[in-house]
């Protein structure tokens, strides 16, 4: 029998709402390890913004940015930064607007303005501050991805002004930019085959609007009980929300647990 691998998505499927681990989760992912399963994180978060996570359940391989950065126990095997010019366009047109944005390189992160309460509140729901100002950050640092802070009835402009990026919101006030393609599917779908896993022994768990391709893509995508309905939809099996032992039990259900 081939081996498998198991992508945790991390925000309200890892962590729950308090952004904790439970510790349910954490025997499961041992446990996991443990039968010979593969385990790696899927997240739109950077690296320097999952390290506390990874190193807690020790897990050395993931996909981060949405599928721009992978990483196979502790080995780039991929990247794809965000186009520079198109960055600096975005940036002029949405600081026109009132619109700040947030540069993300695979070590650090700097805002485009100082104090802006999009970016506080937004931040602040994952629990990190109001990144630092640089707005030319982006010139001298491969970007894997940018957030941008408007409202959704404020994002069609950018949508149809970029071709070359693909917006995915995570927030009231803030969206993702990706590069047209990117996504947490296109991620996995290359650690795949660097380690020769048919998609049949690839399983996803996961909850967000970010998560739709990676549970289509995986060969059992998992929907958390606190998903969307959007993305329960899509997803081969709902299992019970993160804070209820959600990941234990999907496991479980799944036969991957002894």
């Amino acid at each position: 029998m081939g081996r498998k691998i198991v992508f945790f998505d991390i925000d309200g499927t890892l962590l729950d709402e308090q952004k904790q681990l439970p510790p349910s989760t954490i025997e499961a992912i041992r446990r996991l390890k443990q039968a010979g399963v593969y385990v790696a994180i899927a997240t739109g978060r950077a690296p320097f913004m999952f390290e506390h996570v990874r190193c807690q359940l020790g897990i050395d391989s993931f996909v981060s940015f949405n599928g721009q950065y992978v990483v196979f126990e502790g080995n780039v095997l991929y990247k794809q930064p965000l186009r520079r010019e198109k960055l600096r366009a975005l940036m002029e047109e949405a600081h026109q607007n009132g619109h700040p944005l947030v540069f993300m390189d695979a070590e650090k992160m700097r805002a485009s303005v100082d104090d802006h309460p999009h970016i506080h509140v937004s931040m602040g729901s994952l629990k990190f501050a109001h990144p630092p100002v640089d707005p030319l950050y982006y010139e001298n640092k491969d970007i894997y991805q940018a957030l941008l802070f408007c409202r959704a009835e404020e994002e069609a402009p950018y949508v149809r002004n970029y071709p070359e990026f693909r917006f995915v919101r995570w927030h009231d006030v803030s969206t993702d930019v990706l590069p047209a393609g990117g996504s947490k599917a296109e991620g996995i779908r290359l650690m795949i085959e660097k380690l020769g896993i048919g998609k049949e022994d690839v399983y996803a768990f996961g909850d967000g609007l970010n998560d739709i391709e990676m549970l289509s893509f995986v060969g059992t995508g998992v929907a958390m009980g606190n998903a969307h309905e959007e993305v329960k939809r899509v997803a081969d099996f709902v299992t019970k929300p993160v804070a209820e032992e959600g990941i234990w039990h999907g496991l479980k259900q799944l036969q991957l647990l002894p």
